[in-house]
């Protein structure tokens, strides 16, 4: 893995060249003090001051005094000063025109991920944001993020920062009617498309079974025609949605490994595809409801878990493994 193939999957830098396949996108360079305020863990929990008096979370408490339970005698050891929670007026103004833009609401994410562990804390249980300070909330209790933040090349055998020199936000048009089981993850090595798997692997979905035929040859069409001599890289993966009407639109690009879930295959099984001659396109979703799978969405980036032989994960994906093989054979499975 090398830092140019981490950094071709940043949104600011494939959006502009997928912009007609894509989602519509409006992209914010963050100012350093409001990174410094994501990776800011000592002291409370602060959310911005909105210059727009904007709530994130509109029945907190503002004012630790105002508690009954919060006293501070004066000369005690938690006596201490202040402490103001910061403000960010010009960027707060920006991201307000851009939601406006794209029509009232907006999914945030960062150069390469988004805060989906953060999602529990937001008031729609969602990445829907309408607010500057409902960004700034997902972003803010996302552990996930910090491997934007920090952690993006640790997997590069050419690592020579820890960081990208500039972090962006990309506020992408929020669609109430999306159907999770029309995502999906491809994934490519040595530009030629060798997988094929739903991204929602915690769900059975019938509808899938008749339609799969159609959705790999609609799926490498858009492959061929879009994708394949547009994305420098030789390996790594993408996410598409399929919309209703049969056209399909690019969601994302990640890199080949690294912190990229492979969701229903192994990065091993992966590899060991490319030693095959004819390199057959293999479309994989869960078929059956003993086939789904507990969400692999954690905090901490897939190249982080420990799946050494009898780790914890180790046996779950071992399992997980065998019940998928057990659905491809369906004598095996009627035993």
């Amino acid at each position: 893995m090398r830092e140019e193939d981490i950094n071709r999957c940043q949104i600011q830098e494939w959006y502009p060249k997928f912009r007609s396949a894509s989602i519509k996108t409006i992209i914010h360079d963050l100012p350093e003090t409001f990174v410094d305020y994501l990776l800011n863990d000592s002291g409370p929990f602060l959310l911005p001051v909105s210059i727009l008096n904007d709530d994130a979370l509109p029945n907190r408490v503002h004012n630790l005094e105002d508690e009954e339970d919060f006293v501070v005698l004066e000369g005690s050891d938690n006596e201490a000063q202040p402490i103001s929670a910061p403000c960010f007026p010009e960027l707060e103004m920006e991201i307000k025109a851009s939601i406006e833009s794209l029509g009232g609401a907006v999914f945030p994410k960062l150069n390469w991920s988004a805060p989906q562990d953060s999602s529990w804390i937001s008031p729609t249980r969602s990445l829907r944001c309408t607010t500057f300070n409902e960004i700034a909330l997902l972003l803010r209790s996302s552990d996930s993020l910090v491997n934007d933040l920090c952690h993006a090349y640790d997997s590069c055998n050419d690592k020579s920062a820890s960081r990208p020199a500039r972090f962006f936000l990309a506020l992408r048009k929020w669609y109430p009617t999306m159907h999770p089981e029309m995502e999906f993850r491809c994934f490519v090595c040595n530009k030629v498309l060798i997988g094929i798997c739903q991204r929602e692997v915690t769900s059975f979905y019938p509808t899938l079974l008749a339609r799969k035929p159609d959705l790999t040859m609609m799926i490498q069409q858009f492959f061929t025609e879009e994708v394949q001599e547009n994305f420098e890289s030789e390996s790594y993966t993408f996410d598409i949605y399929v919309i209703g009407d049969e056209r399909v639109k690019l969601l994302d690009f990640n890199p080949w490994g690294a912190f990229t879930l492979p969701l229903l295959f192994t990065w091993e099984e992966l590899e060991e595809k490319l030693k095959e001659e004819d390199h057959d396109l293999e479309f994989r979703i869960v078929e059956s409801n003993l086939g789904i799978r507990p969400s692999l969405k954690t905090a901490v980036p897939y190249d982080y878990l420990d799946t050494s032989p009898g780790s914890g994960w180790d046996v779950f994906l071992r399992n997980a493994d065998e019940e998928l093989r057990r659905q491809s054979n369906p004598t095996e499975a009627g035993a």
